[in-house]
């Protein structure tokens, strides 16, 4: 069947047709192992946000509120949710708030808190953005030296002087410190601190500061991983989550400036926190990765998530064993132009053919606007024509 009549069968109409059981137990079946030639569809692995509660449930957002307020998070949630198990069959997003926001998890001090970056809430953003702490090659000197001063006492530095005192407590109520093992991307990190066009004109112009910088940056993300560690009760590393970047920033430098710069700190953490071939090194980049692909490859990165820009194609030619999360444009799926999404899924699924390792996922994040009747014409298109 043509593509033009395909977009035009039921699958493409609003009220998308699925067999909303058989749909998940197949989509599950082929989420353990997008490469399997018993694979029996292209698996969809679309993680909806709470940040579509708003338009989904017909409320002016109050952005701040959603985030903050568990009790208001989670009475919006779970209505959101009571409406996608009614279109979707499964319930899609968090009842509680991320442990950034939980007010019952003691807050443990972050990289962007080492480097002193303060963090500001934005409400235009519905997100909290971080204020560079440096604006000058003598300004970063110095910042990197109270840097250094901090990292030989970074275990004090941490944790709250009544911190045992407050991990009793998240834990009785059910709470445990987290695992590290994902952080904002070097360069997308570097840049918030130090600012995008700084950070360019360090690397070309003080190579040994911006040396300096990069390394400081790897210092502390594996102290701060190994000190979070201790207090979890565990004095090796676990590797079974393998480790996990979002450095949308990254495509702002060339692949010389990459390979300096960025590469040489995912791959220390990865030597610790994920050195088999089979662990998890994912890396989500919702930009215009292409020139640093053959980079990504280099690094051996098992899972992406780049943007839009890129094909199927494109990425598994420099990642031939890497699940690719995409390649639906964000814009496309949140302005719910239903044409356009049976387009794409089609069209990835049809790259997916040869190779497999492909789940279907927006390319980048899923933002506001999107409606769970989008969804379901993803799932509705996938049954009806994307079965391997």
């Amino acid at each position: 069947m043509a593509l033009d009549d395909r977009i035009r069968t039921p699958a493409a109409r609003s009220e998308a047709a699925v067999d909303r059981e058989s749909f998940w137990a197949a989509n599950d079946a082929a989420l353990r192992d997008p490469f399997s030639p018993a694979c029996p569809q292209l698996p969809m692995g679309i993680a909806m946000s709470d940040e579509c509660v708003f338009e989904e449930l017909g409320i002016a957002p109050q952005w701040h509120r959603l985030f903050h307020d568990l009790a208001y998070h989670a009475a919006l949630c779970r209505r959101y949710n009571d409406r996608a198990e009614e279109l979707t069959g499964r319930r899609l997003i968090s009842e509680g708030l991320s442990a950034d926001f939980d007010p019952a998890m003691p807050r443990v001090r972050t990289l962007a808190d080492i480097f002193e970056a303060r963090s500001e809430w934005r409400e235009q953003t519905w997100s909290s953005w971080l204020h560079p702490s440096a604006g000058s090659e003598s300004e970063l000197s110095a910042l990197l030296d109270r840097v250094e001063r901090r990292l030989e006492r970074l275990g004090e530095y941490l944790f709250p002087d009544d911190w045992a005192e407050q991990r009793a407590r998240a834990e009785a109520s059910g709470r445990k410190l987290a695992a590290y093992r994902h952080q904002r991307g070097p360069v997308t990190f570097a840049m918030s601190v130090y600012g995008a066009e700084n950070l360019v004109y360090l690397i070309l112009d003080r190579p040994d500061l911006a040396a300096r910088f990069r390394d400081l940056i790897l210092r502390a993300i594996l102290e701060r991983a190994r000190i979070i560690d201790g207090e979890r009760g565990g004095a090796e590393p676990d590797t079974r989550g393998g480790w996990s970047w979002a450095d949308d920033n990254c495509a702002l430098l060339s692949p010389e400036m990459y390979r300096f710069f960025g590469a040489p700190i995912l791959a220390a953490v990865f030597r610790r926190y994920a050195p088999r071939p089979g662990d998890r090194r994912y890396q989500h980049s919702d930009s215009a990765m292409g020139h640093l692909l053959p980079i990504m490859g280099d690094l051996g990165l098992t899972e992406v998530n780049f943007g839009p820009t890129l094909s199927i194609g494109e990425i598994r030619a420099a990642l031939p064993r890497a699940v690719i999360h995409g390649q639906l444009a964000p814009l496309v799926f949140c302005r719910n132009d239903a044409e356009g999404i049976v387009a794409q899924t089609l069209r990835d699924f049809e790259q997916s053919r040869e190779h497999r390792g492909v789940v279907f996922a927006t390319a980048g994040s899923v933002n506001p606007g999107t409606r769970l009747s989008s969804l379901r014409l993803v799932m509705a298109t996938i049954q009806e024509c994307c079965r391997y």
